[in-house]
C-alpha cells in the first residue's frame, strides 16, 4: 500500500521531457480533440505532475494532466463519483472516446478535464458564502457511502510511522555527512539548527499515533490535501475542490486539519472555521486526530523536501524553492506554531478531565 504525502511545493516548475506533439497527438487519436496550442504551466502540487492549458480548434479550452510513474486510479474514479452523486464543487475528468477517464502516454498518465478560469483560495480570500458552500460540500464528501469496489481501490488510514522514520534518518544523516551543492548544504545546516525540535515534535506524533490506533475510529472519504492552493474560485464564484491525487478513507479530522491549520499563512482565522462550520454542520471533532494529522503534515513535508534535496543534486530551481518551504514551518505564527497550540489545547483539556 502507497503512503499517502501531505506534500506542499509548487512544481513542476521545468518542462517535463516530453513534445507536445505526442500531447497533440494523442488527443487527436483518443479524444477526438483537435489541440491548437498546448501551454505548459509552472506549477502544480506535485513534482510528479506536470499541467497545461489545451487550446482547441472549436475554441474551447481544456486543462490537462500529465502523471508520471504511478498512477493511483482512484483519484480519478473518486471525482467522477462524487460528481454523479450530485456533488459539483469539484472538476471531474472527460472520458475519451472509448470512454476511459485516463490514457498512458509514454512514462505519464493523461487526463483531461474541463478548463475552469480561476485563482486559487491563497490568492483570493473566499467570501463568507464561499466559506459556507464549502463546509457544506465537505460535509457531503465525508456523508457519502462509497461503493464497495472504490472503497477497495482506496487506501486507508493506517497511521504509518514511514515519515516519521524517515525523517529520524536524514537528522542522522546530515550530522554524519557532508554535502556540496548549496541547496543541499544550507538544508543540513537547518535540519541541524532544528534537530532537537524536529525529534521532540517525531516522538510527539508517534505518541499519538499510538493512541489513535487504539480507539474505534470512523472512517470516511476523505480529500487528503484540501488546502487552500487546491480550492479553486472562477470568474462567476463558484469553488471547486481540485487535485484528487490522494483520497483516502480516514477520520474526517484528516481534511478538517486545514480549516484553521494556517497552510501557506492562510485560513488561520476563528472567524474563517466559524463560517466554513456553518456548512459542514455541527460535528465532533477529535483533538488527538486534529493535532495529529497538523503535526504529521509537516513531518511528512520535511521527509520528502529532505529526500528531494539531499539525495540529488537535480531540480533546477525547485530545489530554492523547496527549501524555502522547509523554512517556512518554522516562522514565527507559522503551521507549526498553529499546531502547537492546538496541541496545547488539548493537553489543557486532558488536565481538566483529571
Amino acid at each position: 500500500m502507497k503512503s499517502i504525502k501531505f506534500y506542499i511545493s509548487f512544481n513542476m516548475l521545468e518542462h517535463p521531457a516530453l513534445q507536445d506533439i505526442q500531447i497533440i497527438h494523442s488527443l487527436r487519436n483518443y479524444y477526438g480533440l483537435n489541440a491548437v496550442q498546448v501551454t505548459f504551466f509552472p506549477l502544480g502540487a506535485d513534482p510528479n505532475t506536470a499541467v497545461y492549458r489545451i487550446a482547441a480548434e472549436d475554441g474551447k479550452a481544456y486543462f490537462l494532466k500529465l502523471r508520471l510513474g504511478n498512477f493511483d486510479e482512484a483519484s480519478v474514479i473518486v471525482p467522477r463519483f462524487l460528481l454523479d452523486q450530485g456533488i459539483n464543487q469539484l472538476i471531474a475528468p472527460i472520458a475519451a472516446n472509448d470512454h476511459r477517464l485516463w490514457i498512458p502516454l509514454e512514462d505519464f498518465t493523461l487526463i483531461l478535464y474541463p478548463f475552469v478560469e480561476g485563482k486559487n483560495a491563497i490568492d483570493v480570500r473566499l467570501s463568507e458564502n464561499q466559506w459556507v458552500d464549502f463546509g457544506a460540500a465537505l460535509k457531503g464528501i465525508h456523508s457519502r457511502t462509497i461503493p464497495a469496489a472504490l472503497e477497495g481501490m482506496l487506501d486507508r488510514e493506517t497511521f504509518s510511522s514511514t515519515g516519521r522514520e524517515a525523517v529520524k534518518a536524514f537528522l542522522d544523516r546530515v550530522k554524519q555527512e557532508s554535502f556540496i551543492e548549496p541547496t543541499a548544504v544550507k538544508t543540513a545546516d537547518f535540519l541541524k539548527v532544528k534537530q532537537e525540535e524536529i525529534s521532540n515534535l517525531v516522538e510527539r506524533t508517534e505518541r499519538l499515533a499510538l493512541a489513535l490506533k487504539e480507539r474505534p475510529l470512523e472512517f470516511v472519504l476523505c480529500h487528503s490535501d484540501v488546502f487552500a492552493a487546491n480550492l479553486l474560485i472562477d470568474a462567476n464564484a463558484r469553488i471547486y475542490m481540485v487535485d484528487w491525487d490522494n483520497p483516502i478513507l480516514a477520520p474526517k479530522e484528516r481534511d478538517l486539519m486545514f480549516i484553521g491549520g494556517g497552510i501557506c499563512d492562510v485560513w488561520n482565522t476563528a472567524e474563517e472555521s466559524e463560517l466554513f462550520y456553518k456548512g459542514y454542520g455541527q460535528t465532533r471533532i477529535d483533538p488527538t486526530a486534529l493535532v495529529y494529522y497538523r503535526y504529521e503534515r509537516i513531518i511528512q513535508d520535511i521527509a520528502v523536501i529532505a529526500e528531494g534535496i539531499l539525495t540529488s543534486d537535480e531540480g533546477g530551481a525547485d530545489r530554492e524553492q523547496e527549501f524555502g518551504f522547509l523554512k517556512s514551518n518554522f516562522v514565527p505564527n507559522g503551521v507549526l506554531a498553529i499546531a502547537y497550540k492546538t496541541d496545547r489545547d488539548l493537553l489543557d483539556a486532558n488536565s481538566a478531565c483529571r
